[in-house]
């Protein structure tokens, strides 16, 4: 008896002409990106272990700079301060490595060169960039708790960090991916993040200040509103101009 032939398989283009196709090719080529992303960093080790040792470093320095006083009005304002120094040290690190490292082995030119959508190259690295700050904010978060003995571990608080670390991650992708291209990227990034990451910044500090003073929620709302806002605005805006800045 005479097999019956099989179904001819769907070509990919005809899916991906579909709404629905075209959303699962999206994220699976982000999901891609993250993946390499977290695979190269467990084989080397390199800049998630960079980024710990150089938070930690700044967490301790802090920490005995301001032993004088230890009032706890002061280790409130202090911790949220600090917490977000050495957010902004180590994430600019980690932003500036993580897209020089693609530069530098001609990763980068090969997912240029991919048939896949710029928008998804740039939500698979903001993503694991978004992934190795909230690390080693994990790390911080209880050491911060130790040394300067405040709640870091509320739910509120969490998600001030949780938000601030989103707009951190997105500007800094969009900008770590124009800096590359220079020969001074290491001092060109932080020259260009740090103006533009003022208002994420701001609205971190005095939110992570507020809850941890609990304060009412009238005094938090604003801050975290502007997070929320920030966030919303640059993620769009560099959505919209990624394929512009990546290219040389």
């Amino acid at each position: 008896m005479q097999a019956e032939p099989r179904p001819a398989a769907r070509p990919v283009a005809t899916d991906l002409a579909q709404p629905a196709g075209r959303a699962r090719h999206f994220l699976r080529v982000v999901g891609a990106i993250v993946w390499k992303d977290l695979a190269a960093e467990l084989r080397s080790r390199e800049l998630l272990s960079a980024m710990i040792v150089f938070a930690l470093l700044v967490i301790l320095t802090f920490n005995f700079a301001l032993e004088l006083d230890r009032s706890p009005a002061a280790r409130e304002r202090t911790g949220a301060g600090v917490l977000w120094v050495a957010t902004v040290f180590t994430g600019t690190l980690g932003l500036n490595r993580s897209l020089a490292m693609e530069k530098d082995r001609g990763s980068l030119d090969g997912m240029l060169l991919a048939p896949i959508d710029r928008s998804a190259l740039y939500l698979g690295k903001a993503l694991g960039n978004l992934l190795f700050i909230l690390l080693v904010e994990a790390i911080l978060l209880p050491v911060l708790a130790i040394l300067f003995n405040l709640p870091m571990l509320r739910p509120l608080l969490l998600g001030v960090v949780g938000l601030g670390a989103v707009g951190y991650a997105a500007v800094g992708t969009l900008l770590a991916s124009l800096a590359m291209h220079s020969r001074s990227r290491d001092v060109m990034l932080p020259i260009l993040l740090l103006p533009v990451a003022v208002p994420v910044l701001v609205a971190a500090v005095r939110a992570t200040s507020g809850v941890l003073a609990a304060s009412a929620w009238d005094e938090i709302a604003p801050w975290i509103n502007l997070l929320i806002g920030y966030d919303v605005i640059f993620i769009a805006a560099a959505f919209m101009l990624f394929e512009y800045v990546v290219e040389e």
